[in-house]
């Protein structure tokens, strides 16, 4: 009996020891340090991005199109994602429009929030405040997945101040996803959270991206550099598992105000969704009276980056 304790204390060891190895390999080889800004501009805030300074904060914005347009769009692109989601829609919309997309606080080169609060209420306040800011009297307010949320949260806000609004693959309901995309997972979990400080895997930016893809064989090696090196940058994945967390605690308080909204509301969503799923453009569309709900057979969570082609003609027939 001694010598069998013996041997299967041996193992036991051994196999931890050999986990612990793993894990210290893992480490050593996924190991990546924040980024700062100065290092990633030179390649993710190429002209015409700016830099404005909002209520302390140093905001990544690129204002394009005519300047006298007296209804510009507003694209607000959604969590752990970047003001360059709309660069096949702005390309198409600024020769004739003025197009204001902007990183939100927590993303992209923008950064964490000062004071570390990513509710729904801080980020409508700092919508209103950049169009304060450009002096824009009236806008189309347009928003994919958690940019829906805050488009039509911030319609809400200030009815008077929005013509239309575009909501694509939007946040608003309890959420019920298919298949969260794993980094998001992980954000969640404060333990795990705090590792992805530390280490990323190129592979999981590159299989979370994939999720949100209908196709994912269109995510591009430039994409998936593009999610990881804004992923690095100093601050955001910290601010990435507090947005993630309060997402979810929000995520029940918010959809009885959408009957609400009474001003024209396009829903773009596509079929193959499996964050969003398609249940809930149903909803927004049952919800919102008067809206219009066309669905992408073959996209997903981000149809503006699958197939601007295809979906950018819908929007230009509605914002007309």
């Amino acid at each position: 009996m001694g010598r069998k304790l013996k041997l299967i204390k041996k193992i036991t060891l051994g196999i931890i020891a050999s986990l612990l190895s793993v894990i210290l390999l893992l480490i050593v080889f996924n190991w990546e340090s924040d980024r700062t800004v100065q290092e990633l501009q030179a390649r993710w805030a190429q002209k015409p991005s700016t830099f404005i300074e909002l209520n302390g904060l140093r905001v990544h914005l690129r204002d394009e199109g005519p300047k006298e347009d007296p209804i510009p769009l507003v694209l607000i692109h959604g969590g752990a994602s970047s003001l360059h989601t709309w660069d096949g829609w702005s390309e198409e919309l600024k020769t004739t429009r003025r197009v204001i997309r902007f990183d939100l606080p927590g993303f992209g080169l923008t950064g964490p929030a000062l004071d570390q609060d990513y509710s729904i209420q801080k980020y409508i306040e700092f919508v209103l405040s950049i169009l304060d800011r450009l002096k824009v009297k009236r806008a189309i307010l347009i928003g994919n997945s958690f940019g829906g949320n805050i488009a039509w949260r911030t319609a809400l806000e200030q009815p008077s101040r929005f013509q239309k609004l575009v909501l694509m693959d939007a946040g608003g309901y309890k959420l019920e996803s298919l298949s969260v995309p794993i980094a998001f997972r992980i954000a969640r979990i404060p333990v795990l959270n705090n590792l992805l400080n530390k280490i990323l895997p190129r592979k999981l930016v590159e299989s979370s991206v994939k999720n949100t893809y209908g196709n994912p064989s269109k995510v591009t090696e430039e994409k998936v550099d593009r999610f990881f090196e804004l992923a690095l940058r100093e601050g955001n994945r910290k601010a990435l598992g507090q947005f993630q967390r309060t997402l979810v605690s929000e995520s029940r308080i918010l959809e009885k105000r959408i009957p609400e909204i009474r001003i024209p509301t396009l829903i773009l969503w596509g079929k193959k969704d499996r964050l969003q799923p398609p249940i809930n453009a149903e909803k927004f569309h049952k919800d919102i009276v008067g809206s219009r709900l066309v669905f992408f057979e073959d996209l997903g969570h981000t149809p503006q980056e699958e197939n601007p082609q295809e979906t950018i003609k819908v929007v230009k027939e509605f914002i007309r």
